[in-house]
């Protein structure tokens, strides 16, 4: 069987590749990931980039860590896009590893944008988004035909910590059966208030999952209007994807990973088992 790199792109000096390395498990890096990982001189990373993926840098490759976390001493956005900008220029192969999607929430636009204006090439690499294949491995789907038809992702804060003025909350709430926000945790209080205000219901499920897609993955099923007090109770720690919608009910069907564990699934948690034998009869 031929090398699985030899119909891949090959980086060349003063190139820079954004790349989305998924929310954690380095089973869930794409092809072009790994191809990035065993070429890249230089390997500018993200705190959310599981360890175990960068193993797969090719050696010799320089590590540098970017990571930005709310509440520590991080480094400025422009001036990691600039850093991007004096590697290439020096001939590196750079890899901008991320952790998700360089698209989704990750600021990947931004340092993109910097390249361009400094005529730097470039590649953009997706990767799996935590709002999706975090969901998945906490076995919670996105979209479910039973439950929802729209879904809407947001962030839980802007670029002051803040919870964003520019999210139409009262339009989400309104709208979108189905809410995946990023980055939530910290204003959850605030954010379930609003949605509630807004005219979701206060029993509507909710969950929170921490260190998605990893081995100490969290998963905690609560409600809009005990969202906050049951986080603060459970000790967790963002960074998290928090899910609000029907869809969270369907966890206890779906949840492949606790069943790997011993959980016994539920065959039908939305009661739809009846109407869907009187619809085949």
């Amino acid at each position: 069987m031929a090398d699985w790199r030899e119909n891949l792109p090959e980086m060349e000096a003063g190139e820079v590749w954004l790349v989305g390395a998924g929310p954690g498990d380095p089973g869930l890096l794409t092809l072009h990931a790994a191809n990035a990982l065993s070429q890249a001189d230089v390997i500018v990373h993200d705190a959310l980039v599981n360890a175990d993926c960068l193993k797969l840098a090719r050696p010799g490759a320089l590590l540098e860590y970017a990571g930005k976390r709310g509440g520590k001493p991080s480094p400025k956005q422009r001036d990691i896009s600039l850093r991007l900008v004096e590697l290439a220029r020096a001939g590196q192969r750079v890899l901008r590893l991320k952790g998700g999607d360089p698209f989704v929430f990750g600021r990947g636009g931004e340092e993109a944008l910097t390249l361009v204006e400094h005529h730097i090439r470039f590649r953009i690499v997706p990767g799996v988004t935590a709002g999706i294949g975090g969901l998945a491995y906490a076995g919670i789907p996105v979209t479910h035909r039973d439950t929802n038809h729209t879904v809407t992702f947001l962030t839980g804060h802007d670029a002051s910590g803040l919870v964003p003025d520019r999210v139409d909350w009262d339009g989400v709430a309104r709208g979108s059966q189905v809410i995946v926000m990023y980055m939530a945790m910290k204003h959850i209080a605030t954010i379930t208030s609003r949605l509630i205000g807004a005219g979701r219901k206060p029993d509507e499920p909710l969950a929170f999952v921490t260190d998605a897609s990893m081995p100490g993955q969290n998963v905690l099923e609560t409600t809009l209007e005990r969202a906050a007090e049951d986080v603060a109770k459970s000790g967790l720690r963002p960074p998290a994807i928090v899910v609000v919608g029907q869809v969270v009910r369907l966890r206890p069907a779906l949840d492949w990973m606790g069943a790997a564990a011993g959980r016994v699934l539920t065959p039908d948690p939305l009661g739809n088992r009846a109407e869907t034998q009187k619809d085949s009869a």
